[in-house]
């Protein structure tokens, strides 16, 4: 018998968990990101499979929790595929991400969700003007490989 999945305030409170001693690069509780991804994957039309891999989608990246856990979590099928789509994989290219997230239903949506966070200029403000760049123009680029429109990222 399935296990029933995790409820949205469940996945909250396991994220918020796995990330409790994570910051971001401005140093700030790696939860506010997970919970700004999430609100954007909400307002942006997403449904509760896709809010909770938005709070979950820097888990395995992030070492946060593993890929095994992943695997065996009580999770929907298209809420673990999600998450490991919009997981990096070390050396992976850039295009080869963009491709699996293009392929994964559901997938894009949380990540124009995470990219919008990660491009907000108040974010990017706070930090020093290499990594800003930096930054900037890897953000840019996924939008473009993505099909990302600069517009549709601020939505």
């Amino acid at each position: 018998m399935t296990p029933t999945p995790l409820s949205l305030a469940e996945v909250e409170t396991l994220a918020r968990a796995a990330h409790a001693a994570q910051t971001d690069k401005a140093g700030r509780p790696y939860a506010e990101h997970l919970a700004a991804v999430a609100e954007g994957v909400r307002v942006r039309g997403g449904d509760p499979e896709q809010i909770a891999a938005a709070w979950l989608h820097d888990a395995v990246e992030d070492h946060a929790l593993t890929a095994d856990w992943l695997a065996a979590a009580p999770l929907t099928a298209r809420t673990r595929a999600i998450v490991l789509a919009v997981t990096k994989r070390p050396g992976e290219p850039p295009e080869t991400y963009a491709r699996r997230i293009l392929d994964t239903p559901g997938a894009l949506l949380v990540k124009q969700a995470d990219l919008a966070h990660n491009a907000d200029p108040g974010r990017l403000a706070v930090l020093d003007e290499d990594t800003r760049k930096r930054l900037t123009e890897k953000y840019a680029r996924m939008r473009a490989l993505l099909g990302l429109s600069a517009q549709a990222e601020s939505a």
